[in-house]
């Protein structure tokens, strides 16, 4: 399947018309929420976060109207149990997801007891849509449909599995999956969905593929970046982004949409951390810290930065705030909001946040420190083992988790013991490492 950007981009826009809604109109009911989700970005990987390499003027201008946070986090190191905790607003342990990365074999998912974003919103008269991957559960108990979705347009899972296919809702459209025109044809799903609920408050998740491996890009942007393929993909994210935020504007809604635009965790193959450790599927810096840009006009005050901690979880309680719905009741919400600090503050609502690896506490993290216990997500190198660590980080004056002072800072090391031993009673974790 061949597609050309500017034909779509045109056709989308043409279908909006010049029928939106007014500004003074929109903002006289609740605003609309867009989360848009990257697989595998690095922290490193925009203008905005100091990549010199690869072009994304679409996303630094969002940062430039908006807020960038420095220090968010994903609540776990890889794709399945991060995006249940950004849609449950929980540490993914709580759903029993901490250790799950689906594959095709798989059959189970996030539990239908668990309320995500989605099924919160629909309460309160919010059409929902999820445009890209799940990975959440592919048998039909687990379908998107049955967590708060009314639309479903995109991958049932990870693309580098077999077989693969294209779902709408729970049509199969397109098996093999061309896959060089996925990010093109979300950007479309998405225009088209904004059109189509323009007149009443809606959500958006918008779980991009890419940059996962196997990489594809459309031929608008083959060859375009200097960063090779893995930049071309990225540049084309950008527009995806851009394109979005100009459908807004065109429809008149870009004063009552919040856009959120981040990461499910650190990058894989290809990619940059901007200096962080490490990569995925660990609980280094640069596994778990993710972009975190964030936009909403006459709301969120033009170029700001926070620094302050934050995760994903937050993303339900904050949108909770902001739309005036009700939180999730009968079960422990991990996540904080952080409607402060998208206004640019820097004082983070939590005292902590914890790391996992596998069904354990693999790190804590504080404002200006971190205790690293455990790095790599699963399993153990042999020749140079990373379990059983006693590492203590000044995130201040060593963000590169380079040089542990554990022992020099024995009252602040006890202090994250103390954290951890908290930490794995509330999420009854078994009696491993109780020594510390």
């Amino acid at each position: 399947m061949k597609c050309n950007l500017g034909i779509v981009f045109a056709m989308c826009l043409s279908l909006l018309g010049m029928t939106g809604i007014t500004a003074a109109e929109s903002v006289k009911r609740p605003p609309n929420v867009i989360v848009i989700l990257t697989d595998d970005l690095g922290y490193g990987d925009l203008g905005s976060y100091g990549n010199e390499v690869i072009d994304t003027p679409n996303l630094d201008q969002m940062a430039n109207e908006g807020v960038r946070f420095t220090n968010a986090y994903a609540s776990a190191s890889n794709c399945t149990p991060s995006r249940a905790g950004l849609l449950t607003g929980r540490y993914p342990i709580r759903s029993g997801m901490a250790h799950q990365v689906l594959f095709v074999n798989d059959t189970h998912g996030l539990p239908l007891e668990e309320i995500t974003i989605a099924e919160m919103l629909k309460e309160s008269g919010y059409q929902t849509a999820i445009i890209g991957k799940w990975h959440l559960g592919h048998t039909e108990t687990f379908w998107p449909t049955q967590h708060g979705f009314d639309y479903y347009y995109g991958l049932p899972y990870s693309n580098n599995q077999n077989p693969l296919a294209l779902y709408r809702n729970r049509q199969k459209i397109e098996e093999p999956v061309v896959q060089q025109t996925l990010t093109q044809r979300y950007t479309s799903e998405a225009i088209n969905f904004i059109r189509d609920n323009k007149d009443r408050p809606f959500f958006i998740y918008i779980a991009h593929t890419f940059p996962h491996v196997p990489l594809y890009a459309s031929e608008d942007f083959v060859g375009k970046s200097e960063a090779s393929l893995y930049g071309d993909v990225v540049e084309e994210l950008d527009w995806s982004t851009g394109a979005i935020l100009k459908s807004l504007k065109a429809m008149g809604l870009d004063q009552n949409t919040l856009v959120i635009f981040t990461s499910d965790n650190g990058p894989y193959q290809g990619g940059v951390t901007a200096g962080l450790r490490s990569t995925k599927g660990t609980a280094w810096e640069g596994g778990y810290r993710v972009p975190f840009i964030a936009r909403w006009p006459g709301e969120i005050p033009e170029n700001k930065v926070s620094n302050g901690i934050s995760m994903n979880i937050d993303l339900l309680p904050t949108i909770a705030t902001i739309t005036r719905s009700e939180l999730p009741k009968g079960r422990k919400i991990d996540g904080r909001d952080i409607t402060s600090m998208l206004k640019g503050s820097h004082d983070s609502p939590h005292e902590k946040l914890y790391f996992f690896a596998d069904d354990d506490i693999a790190a804590v993290r504080t404002q200006n420190w971190k205790a690293v216990l455990s790095g790599r997500y699963r399993g153990v190198n042999r020749w140079f083992p990373d379990h059983d660590l006693k590492l203590l980080f000044d995130m201040n004056a060593d963000p590169q988790e380079r040089y542990s002072v554990e022992s020099t800072h024995k009252d602040q090391w006890e202090k994250m013991m103390r954290f951890y031993r908290e930490g794995r009673k509330e999420f009854g974790l078994s009696a491993r490492h109780k020594s510390r």
